[in-house]
């Protein structure tokens, strides 16, 4: 999405919850960005947000992968326009995901590997 806003939040839970079956329930943690506590969402019965605690980057695994993806592919370029940045991301993702087990490698925090599904 073209914007990080509640708007987009809200259009994100929407459809993130119309793919959980009738007898699930997710518990999704959020970071305290503006549009992950707004007033505003509504988060569908579904849907449990559980917030991080404030300034915890090491508590959420989604920080090591974009700080990989800046690191190899995204930062110290410019861009012509909003399409270019777009494809450049995709290109990005792509290829972390052509690297057999490195969002595993990324995202395995040892708090991770304790948890029981």
């Amino acid at each position: 999405m073209p914007y990080a806003d509640t708007e987009a939040m809200q259009e994100f839970l929407d459809r993130f919850s119309d793919t959980i079956a009738d007898d699930e329930h997710v518990a999704m943690f959020a970071d305290r960005a503006g549009w992950h506590i707004a007033g505003d969402l509504r988060v569908p019965d579904n849907i449990t947000l559980i917030q991080l605690p404030a300034y915890s980057p090491e508590l959420n695994p989604v920080e090591r992968v974009w700080l990989y993806l800046k690191e190899r592919f995204l930062s110290h370029r410019l861009h012509a326009d909003y399409d270019a940045i777009a494809e450049a991301a995709c290109n990005a993702w792509n290829r972390l995901l052509a690297e057999a087990g490195r969002i595993t490698s990324l995202c395995s925090y040892p708090w991770i590997l304790k948890v029981k599904p």
